[in-house]
Formats: structure tokens, sequence, C-alpha cells
């Protein structure tokens, strides 16, 4: 199929242009007329770019990769499109067409041409796991076998909308601490290549034995303009390798286990990645994934591959004949209440709704966390702060009080 460049105007007459496949220009007007736009020009597409390594380094540097926003949108379009009772393929051919993204239009394009060939959704999509994710792409798979599509597009989007609201609120309660932290170090790297050393020469001409606290910064500022390369050096290869050893299996397991023991944002993260499984598990459950495979899709998606690994432990425990009320007991990571609400759910065979009710609580706990962690860190912060501003002062002004007394005894004697 050929590339085509169109001109038309919308239902409002609004002017609007983009590009489409199809095998002629008549196939481009068709698509667009059932979009409802009304084409002006259609134009075999200019394939004149960059040759060679020049055309590479362009679209590298330009280049936009999808992220969780544009697939939320995706997901929405799709909901609307199929609740319209819109043709899959005209669907898609409308997405693309009002697309402004290049790798969503890329995305999108792949898909349709797929799904021309006869291959199923959930297939098309799979051939793009990087954007959608393995849950996404199972959830599509299901719809496709319950006949349930278009309440699985409605799902992923609140699912995916729940997920985008607490890391965006994680990152806004992190913000303010990270600010501060990397402002505290600039200062203390300015004040000892640029402030320190000028009061070391000034001390070092009145010849006078010197506090302690003020020989430890003079020595500690002479190390750093002495030492600065192999300083750089050894942090940048400090970290990485510890990028290196965080993507080792080994690595990122412990790295995930020790985030869950971190002070104050420990619990945090705990409480979050525990809201997103509940949610994700209670979604996959009632659109009729088995129990089994459910819980080999969520471990995957949950952020955390210890946690992920503790999933897999009730998998492993439903697969022998327990129960899952026991199974998540054995996992060490859930609190009492849920573990009974759990199995309330599981005597009761409203499992699907009570795991909602988890999501829903540890949503609220993690809510009332986050507020609260501004709140637990300035304290923090400040004795920090309060630490280092007495350590420069006593630094640089105890030297200059003790030679003031000195010349003011020696000069009133």
């Amino acid at each position: 199929m050929a590339v085509y460049a169109w001109r038309g105007r919308n239902a409002r007459g609004e002017a609007v242009q983009g590009q489409l496949e199809a095998q002629t220009e008549g196939g481009v007007a068709d698509q667009l007329k059932s979009i409802g736009v009304a084409p002006i020009h259609i134009a075999a597409a200019s394939t004149a770019e960059p040759d060679g390594e020049d055309a590479g380094w362009l679209a590298r540097l330009t280049h936009q990769p999808l992220v969780v926003e544009d697939i939320l949108v995706f997901s929405r379009q799709m909901y609307t499109l199929n609740k319209a009772g819109v043709p899959i393929l005209r669907a898609f051919a409308g997405l693309q067409a009002s697309a402004s993204k290049p790798a969503m239009v890329q995305t999108l394009r792949d898909i349709r041409a797929s799904l021309d060939q006869g291959r199923e959704l959930s297939v098309a999509m799979a051939r793009h796991q990087d954007a959608f994710g393995s849950f996404y792409i199972s959830m599509i798979r299901v719809g496709e076998l319950t006949g349930r599509l278009t309440e699985v597009f409605l799902r992923l989007n609140e699912h995916l909308e729940f997920e985008r609201d607490v890391r965006e609120r994680i990152r806004q309660a992190m913000r303010y601490p990270i600010f501060v932290l990397a402002a505290m170090v600039i200062a203390v790297i300015i004040l000892n290549i640029f402030v320190i050393p000028v009061f070391a020469k000034v001390f070092a001409g009145f010849h006078a034995e010197l506090p302690l606290i003020t020989r430890g910064l003079l020595a500690f500022s002479g190390w750093m303009l002495a030492w600065w390369p192999l300083l750089l050096a050894a942090s940048a290869a400090v970290v990485a390798l510890l990028r290196a050893y965080l993507r080792t299996p080994n690595g990122r397991y412990r790295w995930d286990a020790r985030k869950l023991k971190l002070p104050i944002v420990g619990e945090i993260i705990l409480k979050a990645t525990l809201a997103r499984f509940a949610r994700s598990f209670a979604l996959s459950s009632q659109s009729g994934v088995p129990l089994v495979q459910a819980l080999t899709v969520v471990a995957q998606t949950v952020d955390n591959t210890f946690i992920g690994s503790r999933i897999e432990q009730m998998r492993d425990g439903i697969e022998r004949g327990e129960s899952i009320s026991r199974c998540a007991a054995a996992t060490g990571v859930f609190t009492p209440v849920v573990l009974q609400m759990i199995a309330v759910g599981e005597e009761t065979g409203e499992l699907d709704s009570l795991l909602f009710e988890i999501a829903d609580m540890y949503q609220r706990e993690t809510d009332y966390a986050i507020k609260g962690l501004s709140a637990a860190i300035e304290p923090i912060l400040l004795a920090i702060i309060a630490v280092l501003v007495l350590l420069l002062a006593l630094g640089v002004f105890l030297p200059l009080w003790n030679m003031g007394q000195a010349a003011m005894g020696k000069g009133g004697g």
C-alpha cells in the first residue's frame, strides 16, 4: 500500500490534514468519509528524506516513544468507538488519521496492517509489547474470547488512570525533598571549591593553631580540589555499576525488597504496589481470566520483583489446590484485614468486588501517607541543613573569633 497526504475539512468545517495508507486515492477518500472528513486534496506523500546515517541520527533525536498517557487516550477512544458500533478497521483508520505523534501513527499503522492480514487484535498488539505491556495485551485477548472487548477497553482506561495517579502522587511528594537535597549538594560543592580555599589563605597568614572542625573542613576542601577528576570518575563508575547490577535478576530482586523497608517511603511503595496488584487481579478475574493465568500476568505488572515473586508463590499454591486466602497469608505482605476480606470474598463468591475494595483501601492509605510524606521529611531535611550550617559556621568563624579575642587581649595588655 502507498502513503497518501491529504487535506480536508471535518464536520465543524475546520481544516485538517494528515497521511493515510491505501491502495488508491479513492481508498483514502473512503476512509476519510467514514470518519466524517470531507477530502479536498489527496496526493502521494513525498518520500524524500535525509539519506544514510543522517536520517538515522535525525530519527533517533526526534523520536518520542509512546508513554502511559498515549495508551490511556487510545483506550478511551477505542472504548468510545466500540461502544458506538464502529468497525474495528474503520476505528483504527480514524485514530491513525487523527493521531499527531509519529510513534502512535506508526503503531496504529502496523496494527491496521496486521488486522488487514487477518490477525487478531491481541496478536497485532503483541508486536508492540513494549508500548502496551503484557497485562494490557492479555486483557485484550480475554475481551476477544468473551466478546466483552468494549468493557475491557473501559476497564483498562480506568486501570491506567489509577496507576498514573499513584505514580504522579509519589513523584510529586518526592519532588521537594529531592530538590532540597540537590541544592544542598550543590551548595557544599561551591563552598568547598570557591569559599573555603579563600578562608584557608586567610588562616594560613595568621600562623595560628586552628580548631579541629576548621582543620577538617580545610582538609576536605583540599581533598576535593586535588582529587575532583578522580571523584567524578569514581561517581560515574559507581552509578554505571549500580545500574548494571540492578539490571540483573538478583540485583533487581534485592533492590525491590530493600525499597519496601526504606524509612518513610517504604510503606508508601508497598501500599501502592499492593493497590496495583489488587486492582489488576480484580480486573483479570472479573473479566473471566483463570486464576492461575491471571496471577501469572499480574506478577509481571506490579513493577516490583519481590512482590511479583510473592504473587507467583500464591499462584503455585493455588495450582496445588490450596485456597486463595491461605496462599495470600503465606506471602507475608498482606495485613490481617485484607486477608480477612479475601477469605470472605472467597467464601461468598464476591472476590472480585472485594478485591476492588481492597485496591480502594490501599489507594486511600497511599494518598494519606503521601500527604504526610512532606511533613515527615521536612524535619529530617531541616536537621541535616542545621548540622551543615553549624559545621560551616563553627569551622569558618570560630578561628576568626579566637584570633579576634587574642588580638584584643594582646592589645589590652
